[in-house]
């Protein structure tokens, strides 16, 4: 039997022509699944292919892995004409460990997933899931849910997730910011400042960035938008984040660092270099907690100034937000 588009694709490590050929609007899901259940001329599913040449990791081969189980999940345990398993393959062969971990399910495993929704997604290809999480909430302008993934989640998924996809994230972002809101402008900042070289992105089909598509008639995303996906990524990456904040969203700024600034200008303002031996014994004095320890950074920084500023540059820093 001859192999289908779908066996090259694989055998060629062609994981983005699978994915396209899986994600097109117009693709024909029952087509798929038939293409999916197809043997070559080696009694080898698609599934067995990809074990066979899965041995780096990359996200769109981990999308593959899970949309290929989901198209077949007799696949697990079908045996090609050597009576090999797409598990028997990977373990032979090599393959990365996610997509080891995949193939180890059984077919009522990866069904049970299945009907848990995008479940088998979120666990074994979570930058694709997420990816696509965000893109449903910034569609419908959720705001709040995607900073609350951001809150949520170490930098490095964060990072994957919006470079996933050429960084078109950010393009979503263009094309639904027609109504200003600080936290969209916020939401644009910590993309931006987490993947500085999605300003510079371009869409596959059409060739243009984010502030290209926000210019769009169509689209026409605000101003405050459009200003910030004009940012040169150079600028970005040379930029705090708090600064930037503070440049872009002001009041934004002063609603994060209102703790922490206060901290820094009530020392300022009290540390003096006078009355040592009075503020000494002001310290033994029983003060609440929150009293105590200023009057020990206090006396500290008078008596002993490099160990008043580590003891104060320790609390300083555990006040210190990181919203980016």
């Amino acid at each position: 039997m001859p192999s289908n588009e779908h066996h090259e694709w694989l055998m060629n490590r062609d994981w983005p022509a699978v994915e396209d050929a899986m994600t097109h609007p117009e693709s024909d899901v029952d087509l798929l699944v038939r293409k999916y259940k197809e043997r070559d001329e080696h009694g080898r599913l698609p599934h067995h292919w990809m074990a066979a040449k899965a041995q780096t990791h990359t996200h769109i081969l981990a999308f593959v892995g899970v949309d290929s189980i989901e198209l077949n999940y007799e696949a697990l345990t079908t045996r090609d004409n050597k009576g090999e398993t797409p598990i028997d393959i990977a373990r032979r062969s090599g393959a990365c460990a996610e997509i080891m971990g995949l193939l180890s399910l059984t077919p009522e495993e990866a069904h049970s997933y299945s009907l848990d929704g995008m479940e088998m997604y979120r666990l074994y290809a979570p930058v694709s899931y997420w990816n696509n999480e965000m893109v449903g909430w910034i569609s419908s302008r959720s705001w709040a849910d995607c900073h609350k993934f951001i809150d949520e989640h170490d930098n490095e998924l964060v990072r994957e997730v919006l470079k996933y996809d050429n960084s078109t994230l950010l393009l979503h972002v263009a094309q639904h910011s027609q109504e200003y809101s600080d936290s969209l402008a916020f939401l644009a900042l910590r993309m931006i400042h987490r993947y500085p070289l999605s300003l510079s992105a371009e869409d596959s089909e059409y060739i243009e960035t984010a502030l290209q598509w926000g210019q769009l008639p169509q689209f026409d995303a605000c101003n405050e938008i459009q200003q910030i996906v004009s940012l040169d990524p150079t600028h970005i990456t040379s930029t705090p984040f708090p600064t930037l904040l503070l440049h872009s969203l002001p009041a934004k700024y002063n609603e994060i660092y209102e703790t922490y600034n206060t901290v820094c200008q009530f020392l300022r303002l009290t540390v003096s270099p006078h009355d040592n031996a009075e503020l000494g014994e002001q310290s033994k004095v029983d003060h609440p907690d929150g009293e105590h320890l200023a009057m020990r950074i206090l006396y500290d920084l008078n008596h002993n100034m490099s160990l008043g500023y580590a003891i104060g540059g320790q609390i300083l820093t555990f006040l210190k937000p990181d919203p980016s």
